[in-house]
């Protein structure tokens, strides 16, 4: 599937940048980033290839910065989503900076179907978390968002971090979203004062604000676990959070984008940390200097588990090709499978091929994930190969004439 042809990048050895987020539920973007690698080779085997495994904030954060920065991974016993002790791991690079996926502590994935229940999930894990990075003098914070079961507006992680949610009686709220109802008020008397001396950058993966129609509950609360009237009541309780949060503390959270990621946690990180949000994307590319690795590239290769709509508005695969279009380099994307409104990353890229598709079936890519993806890279790159000779070789009778 062409999409435009920008101008031909005559270099003598093929510089291919392969950058792939994770095919959810079958490959890593570790994975991914081998597994097309693995299939370009072949049809190009003078090229230099480097891989660049990508996230948005979620899951895969961890990997996708250590990848390409090195560190120290460590593990830290913290309260899972329900209360539970778990080991969760975090990073620490060179420059003392901690990098945190919250789904680590957070993450849907940590609890079992029947155990999904927003009403009183807590992110005090992901406070553990950042508490572990302080005991080692970091000074620079990055705390990915996305896959939580949590909607608790990150009180539990404040709670973590000595922060007290008390009721109308005085008493300490439990945890959970649904308590936030009873909220009177925040006291921070007891947050850990090194807080105040560290940067903290919070990598969303979504845009959306704290409530309302496009908030935290009711988008994204069903997935966790919320019926449409649990939904509704976890909205109203984040938007009582969102009011005493703005009275007592003098900080506004209710409509900042990014807010609502990981269940409302941007918010907490905004209220308690003074985090900035930003893109998920836009934060890992940072770190991992994507646009300098696509500065003198020709090509790039990317992908993601499923192309649809929402690709196209600012998420990492789009973003990836925008910013190789504006390195001056093509871009090819292989996505596992198509949905609607998918067309929109043509504007950036040459042509787009998936996995499932008119050669293999979804249950076949499904069950070989990575061998389906190195296959379907390598037959869509010798098609392109082709067409990039035919180009030079036009360009160059052209000249000759």
């Amino acid at each position: 599937m062409l999409g435009h042809e920008p101008l031909l990048k005559v270099s003598s050895v093929m510089r291919i940048v392969v950058a792939p987020q994770e095919f959810k539920g079958t490959l890593t973007a570790g994975q991914a980033a081998e597994a097309m690698a693995e299939g370009a080779r072949p049809v190009i085997p003078d090229a230099t290839i480097e891989t660049t495994p990508l996230s948005d904030g979620g899951p895969g954060l961890l990997e996708a910065i250590q990848a390409s920065r090195g560190g120290r991974i460590f593990e830290t016993a913290v309260k899972d989503p329900l209360g539970r002790l778990i080991e969760a791991r975090w990073l620490q690079l060179e420059d003392g900076t901690a990098v945190i996926e919250s789904a680590e502590a957070t993450g849907l994935t940590l609890l079992k179907e029947a155990e999904r229940d927003p009403r009183i999930a807590t992110t005090y894990g992901v406070g553990e978390l950042i508490a572990a990075g302080l005991e080692r003098d970091c000074e620079r914070l990055i705390v990915g968002l996305g896959g939580s079961g949590t909607n608790d507006g990150g009180a539990g992680m404040a709670a973590a971090l000595g922060v007290r949610f008390l009721d109308a009686n005085g008493n300490d709220l439990p945890p959970g979203g649904s308590a936030l109802a009873a909220l009177e008020r925040i006291d921070i008397s007891g947050l850990d004062p090194r807080l105040a001396g560290t940067t903290v950058v919070a990598a969303a993966d979504v845009s959306n604000p704290l409530c309302g129609p496009e908030g935290a509950s009711l988008v994204y609360g069903p997935q966790k676990g919320a019926s449409t009237a649990v939904a509704v009541e976890l909205d109203a309780a984040l938007f009582r959070y969102a009011d005493v949060v703005e009275r007592d503390l003098g900080v506004h959270v209710l409509t900042v984008p990014g807010a609502g990621a990981a269940g409302g946690l941007g918010a907490g990180l905004i209220a308690f940390a003074g985090a900035e949000v930003r893109p998920g994307f836009e934060v890992v590319a940072e770190a991992v200097g994507l646009r300098e690795r696509l500065l003198g590239a020709d090509l790039l290769l990317t992908g993601e588990g499923r192309l649809d709509a929402q690709t196209g508005y600012g998420k990492t695969v789009a973003g990836a090709a925008r910013m190789a279009a504006e390195c001056g380099a093509r871009t090819l994307i292989i996505p596992g499978a198509l949905a609607p409104g998918w067309e929109a990353v043509l504007e950036y890229a040459d042509a787009v091929e998936p996995v499932a598709g008119s050669v293999l079936t979804a249950e076949e890519a499904m069950a070989r994930p990575a061998e389906t993806l190195s296959m379907t890279v390598e037959r869509t790159l010798a098609v392109w190969w082709r067409m990039r000779e035919v180009e030079a070789g036009g360009a160059a009778a052209a000249g000759a004439g």
